[in-house]
């Protein structure tokens, strides 16, 4: 948990989790863009991302060492 690397894993998971959050508001609503109301696709997005890094948070005790995950990435294993 003290690494880079699972940081940098975390914080790719909580980018993407960001980005489908905002996606699937915009997508909901069926408005145009210019009808949408930025400040809440942020605020939704941003407690996705928070919940998605307190999640790597306390997940890492339970999986592979330096990893945000409690499965075990097979490609990672293997590139060791």
């Amino acid at each position: 948990m003290f690494s880079s690397t699972f940081w940098k894993a975390a914080a790719e998971r909580a980018a993407k989790t960001f980005a489908q959050a905002a996606l699937a508001l915009l997508v909901g609503d069926g408005i145009g863009v210019l009808d949408i109301d930025w400040g809440k696709v942020g605020s939704v997005g941003l407690l996705a991302a928070v919940a998605s890094l307190l999640t790597s948070l306390v997940s890492a005790p339970f999986g592979p060492v330096g990893s945000p995950s409690v499965v075990e990435d097979e490609k990672a294993t293997d590139a060791l």
